[in-house]
């Protein structure tokens, strides 16, 4: 798995199977608080290697077989996650390549949790992740696992990861990380290729066990085409389908690398509250709404897939790359995101602090007035502003409109 399955997830972790009450299923609203995401990102996540067995299709990282000679050692780590946590409370995200890759693995997990930083991970589905492995991060302190699975079948999925058996491994791989008792959620990355398995995949993540189902919207960067993107308009339906489906599973459901679906939510909690005000109602009656008051609107919020309940769950302004989003590369490259792969410096070279809060890059991507076309007009910007590596990836630049979105400012 490369960090493509945690980039840019936006939507909050639910701790428990049982199902949540409607105001606490509702995502927090934009204006709740003013988040200051020039001082501090809501998401760090570290690649703390590029290699991996596994080949798939939409891999940001183009992953190799081999370890990078030149990746940060297990020292310089600890001096990252001590940068890290100077930025406060972040959601740290541990990824690859496949993390399992490298032996220190354990140690890097242990003194992030030591720092009091709720540390989540992301392993491939390869024979690296045996369930001794799985007890071992457990007992490092890991709070939670991300496993990847495009299909509800071997003939989907295998042919996305482009190793055979990697459906039958990933299987295996969560009913192990049950037997050690390890929350988890699944990552679906969402491309022609099983658009129409969708409900499918849904039965599936029902009888996994799994608390939350992340749906990733494919970037092409790296390995990812264009041409294997869904389009606009089918962003748009599935989207909507997401909403109908928050409403009613008792698993979250998020959506990453796809803004746009704070708008959608938007939209849809406003007509259902005018539907709802149109309806005649007696002054005091429950679901009373005085004339002139307004509901807040929600949109979904949390970074990389990993959103906690104990703490973590504040509202704030909607994360994109660069925006309350920082991505450090196993050679110590640091980005605003997997997803929009340029680097501003480098945490050999300069504070990764320094270079989250002053970098001309970082600081273009948290103005929204920069933003171009359709993005820059439109009135959701402050909550979505669009999929900035997407964005460049297509366009060039990225700033400038993100293709798959559909709407009309």
């Amino acid at each position: 798995m490369s960090d493509h399955d945690f980039q840019g997830g936006y939507a909050a972790v639910h701790p428990g199977m049982a199902p949540r009450a409607a105001a606490e299923r509702r995502l927090h609203s934009a204006h709740m608080a003013e988040a200051d995401f020039s001082q501090a990102p809501f998401t760090v996540v570290w690649e703390v290697t590029r290699a991996c067995a596994l080949a798939c299709k939409h891999c940001r990282a183009e992953a190799q077989p081999l370890r990078h000679p030149q990746e940060l050692t297990l020292e310089e780590g600890y001096r990252l996650i001590d940068q890290i946590k100077s930025f406060g409370d972040p959601v740290f995200v541990i990824t690859g390549g496949d993390p399992m890759m490298r032996k220190d693995l354990p140690d890097i997990i242990r003194y992030a949790v030591s720092k009091g930083l709720r540390t989540s991970l992301t392993p491939s589905a390869t024979r690296m992740v045996t369930k001794e492995r799985l007890q071992q991060v457990k007992d490092a302190g890991v709070l939670r696992l991300a496993v990847s699975l495009d299909g509800s079948t071997a003939e989907i999925h295998d042919a996305f990861r482009k190793i055979p058996g990697t459906f039958d491994r990933t299987m295996q791989i969560i009913h192990d990380i049950r037997e050690v008792d390890l929350s988890f959620q699944i990552n679906t990355t969402i491309s022609r290729y099983n658009l129409d398995d969708l409900p499918n995949m849904l039965e599936l993540v029902r009888n996994s066990g799994a608390v939350q189902w992340s749906l990733f919207f494919l970037v092409p960067t790296g390995r990812g085409n264009a041409e294997d993107m869904i389009t606009p308009e089918q962003h748009e339906q599935v989207f909507n389908w997401l909403y109908e489906l928050s409403k009613k599973e008792p698993f979250d459901i998020k959506s990453t690398a796809a803004q746009m679906y704070r708008r959608v939510v938007i939209q849809r909690e406003r007509a259902a509250q005018a539907a709802e005000s149109a309806l005649p109602k007696a002054a005091g009656a429950e679901g009373y709404t005085p004339p002139g008051s307004r509901h807040e609107m929600p949109v979904t919020v949390a970074g990389a897939g990993f959103q906690y309940k104990d703490g973590l769950n504040r509202p704030v302004k909607g994360v994109n790359d660069g925006n309350g989003f920082v991505f450090i590369s196993h050679i110590g490259e640091v980005c605003p995101s997997g997803f929009l792969p340029l680097a501003a410096g480098n945490v050999r070279e300069e504070s990764l602090v320094d270079i989250y809060r002053n970098a001309p890059l970082f600081k273009e991507l948290r103005d929204p007035g920069r933003l171009k076309g359709r993005c820059g007009q439109c009135e959701f910007k402050i909550v979505c502003g669009g999929h900035r590596g997407r964005a460049y990836a297509l366009t060039g630049d990225y700033l400038e409109t993100d293709p798959a979105c559909v709407f009309q400012p």
